[in-house]
């Protein structure tokens, strides 16, 4: 009988709230100066956007989990049991995690890994990791728990608001920056992540105020009529998160609370200070 482990990539940022499952990180290295950190371990959000804040001449890189620890860490399922792994990455579009994953279950053959492209991050790949393993607890099989992900995936969207567009279009995450690269540090867009899991310019906006304004004028009329799950993703802006829930509420007073995390500094040094997502999984 086959029993089914579930990894993630740090980006799901599972670090920030509380769950009930074994699901092991893949960590993510964060680069500050001449200095590394490991996503989380060494560094948390508070942390690691307190620095950035003081510091605007640090700009953070990040460079992916090495290879020889992700072979490690299904070793480690392995030796726990595990017949079977579902390792939930962040966008293949967005990061090289999803093909050094594929890389590092050659490595181990004595446990099936399944790799999984989330075509996101933050949230939604979170809620992928946790749908994965609250299956495999109730007894599903690989097939089943794969075809639940895929639901998700297809099943939700995020727009959010940068107050800058350096982190983005530096760190080269910016899938349609050329056109505006001149006037970057002026406007502040609307984004989203595409169905591909691409992160894209919707709108060019003048004030990060008013581009915040477009994400929740954009989710609400996206969400009209639908049953869904709504979230907040913030960098370091809870005063932001908070407006934009009592709007939410405010739109729909059925709304009793609206799920809310920090991004994760893998996630935050693309993003940049700031930032703020607003998003929904639809639910079935």
């Amino acid at each position: 009988m086959s029993s089914i482990g579930v990894v993630a990539c740090t980006n799901a940022c599972l670090d920030y709230f509380d769950h009930d499952y074994d699901i092991p990180i893949l960590r993510s290295i964060i680069h500050l100066g001449e200095k590394e950190y490991r996503d989380h371990v060494d560094l948390t959000a508070d942390e690691f956007y307190d620095a950035i804040e003081s510091d605007p001449d640090i700009f953070p890189r990040t460079s992916q989990p090495p290879t020889s620890e992700m072979v490690e860490t299904y070793e480690k399922m392995q030796k726990k049991g595990y017949t079977d792994l579902v390792v939930v990455t962040i966008s293949s579009q967005m990061s090289g995690i999803f093909g050094a994953a594929q890389v590092a279950a050659k490595e181990v053959p004595d446990i099936n890994v399944h790799v999984f492209d989330s075509r996101s991050v933050a949230y939604p790949q979170a809620r992928m990791a946790l749908k994965a393993a609250e299956l495999s607890e109730r007894g599903a099989s690989v097939e089943e728990i794969l075809e639940a992900l895929d639901r998700i995936r297809t099943r939700n969207h995020i727009y959010f608001a940068v107050d800058t567009l350096a982190y983005l279009v530096k760190n080269g995450r910016l899938s349609n920056a050329q056109g505006f690269l001149g006037s970057m540090l002026k406007i502040k867009p609307l984004l989203h992540i595409s169905k591909e899991g691409t992160v894209e310019n919707i709108e060019k906006i003048r004030t990060f105020k008013k581009a915040v304004n477009r994400v929740v004028d954009m989710y609400i009329e996206e969400t009209k009529g639908k049953k869904v799950e709504p979230f907040i993703c913030h960098a370091h802006n809870p005063d932001v998160r908070d407006r934009i829930e009592a709007r939410l509420k405010e739109n729909d007073p059925s709304i009793e609370s609206v799920f809310s995390m920090p991004l994760t500094p893998a996630v935050g040094a693309h993003a940049g200070p700031g930032a703020i997502g607003l998003g929904y999984i639809e639910e079935d």
